[in-house]
């Protein structure tokens, strides 16, 4: 019951603010709307193929084709539904950031009472009782639904709360072991702002997990699985643009060469007002390669056993790093936070000294006497 009241408080929230005379303040605000992500462009993107005009020739809209002919049909249709529309797809979004915690709290049970002869003796009052991990999907549920941060981003009806909801999705039908849902849902996510294809490798591992099958043709079905859905996805935006592929120049370009320079919350945008321009395509390079390559291969070799703790890292990374962050992308990492709630007291590097602690004791001895750090 407590749930039903936070779902129905939550959206009643949403809801009235998106029909107050704030709404328009926050739909333009830099933090919350970006170039991509836009409902005003949005709008303009469907006024101009509405009649008839390549929305993608000029540079004001950069949004899925996908998406641009799925909100062509609901505002030529049913306009007035748009807030109800954006306040269901976040409560969505919480639903099922929910029910993948509650699936990764019962996994964590089963790992911790499977590896528990390995953990030391002093080490044991560290493991998780049955009330601390039921509490996780508790918070993580709350934490989504009351954050100022994804209330603003919904009442802003940016995209991004679809991109969340496609993300949410994944994360849960990769732990219950669905591929093509998991795939198809995160093919989205990519084709909609491509950072999210870095989580294709811990929802390979994740799908692997919960499908007995941690062998090198789990990862490579699923893979495949991935490619060809967003492939459909390209090959279905084309044919809406009359089986044109300009439109990748307008997206994927968009978001790649980073040309809209306007304040965001992100990194790209200073850097590059201050940088000399004979050096653009460098750092685009170097900025680019860390935002999408750089950390997956690190951090998958460390965390290959923890795959949900792999992509909550790489969904943070990507919500620092990418070229048109908002406070949407951050809004949803922080409601992955309270999964890793046991690990708070560990802060940095929070599940490495947890691992090590568990395995070890807490104990630091050497050559048989107390050791203490000292710093000089």
């Amino acid at each position: 019951m407590a749930v039903i009241l936070k779902y129905i408080i939550a959206g009643l929230v949403r809801f009235w603010l998106i029909h107050t005379d704030y709404w328009q303040t926050i739909s333009n605000r830099v933090e919350i709307a970006t170039p991509l992500n836009s409902w005003k462009r949005l709008i303009e993107g469907v006024y101009l193929y509405d009649n008839s005009i390549n929305p993608y020739e000029g540079d004001s809209f950069h949004e899925s084709p996908i998406l641009l002919i799925f909100f062509h049909f609901i505002l030529k249709q049913a306009p007035y539904i748009m807030p109800m529309f954006f306040t269901i797809v976040d409560l969505l979004t919480a639903y099922f950031l929910y029910k993948t915690s509650k699936e990764f709290v019962g996994l964590l049970e089963k790992n911790q009472e499977k590896n528990k002869d390995d953990i030391a003796n002093e080490s044991k009052s560290m493991l998780l009782q049955g009330s601390q991990l039921s509490e996780v999907p508790e918070y993580v549920l709350s934490v989504f639904l009351f954050n100022p941060y994804t209330i603003l981003n919904c009442v802003g009806m940016t995209t991004t709360v679809i991109q969340n909801l496609f993300l949410s999705v994944s994360l849960w039908s990769a732990v219950t072991g669905y591929q093509l849902i998991s795939c198809g849902c995160i093919a989205f996510a990519t084709h909609q702002a491509l950072y999210p294809i870095t989580l294709i490798v811990p929802i390979s591992i994740l799908l692997a997990d919960a499908n007995k099958g941690c062998n090198k043709c789990s990862y490579i079905r699923t893979l495949l699985v991935f490619v060809l859905c967003w492939g459909f996805l390209i090959y279905i935006s084309a044919y809406i643009m009359d089986g044109s592929y300009d439109y990748v120049y307008n997206t994927y370009g968009f978001i790649l060469n980073v040309p809209d320079l306007k304040p965001n919350i992100g990194l790209f945008w200073y850097f590059f007002t201050e940088m000399f321009e004979h050096f653009r395509l460098l750092f685009v390079c170097a900025f680019q390669i860390n935002a999408l390559v750089l950390y997956v291969v690190p951090l998958t070799l460390r965390f290959r056993n923890e795959p949900m703790l792999l992509a909550t890292v790489l969904i943070t990374l990507s919500a620092i790093f990418r070229s048109y962050p908002c406070i949407g992308d951050v809004g949803f990492y922080l409601a992955l936070l309270p999964m890793w709630k046991p690990l708070f007291s560990y802060l940095m590097f929070a599940y490495l000294k947890r691992e090590f602690t568990l395995k070890h004791g807490t104990a630091r001895l050497v050559d048989g006497k107390p050791a203490k750090l000292v710093l000089r």
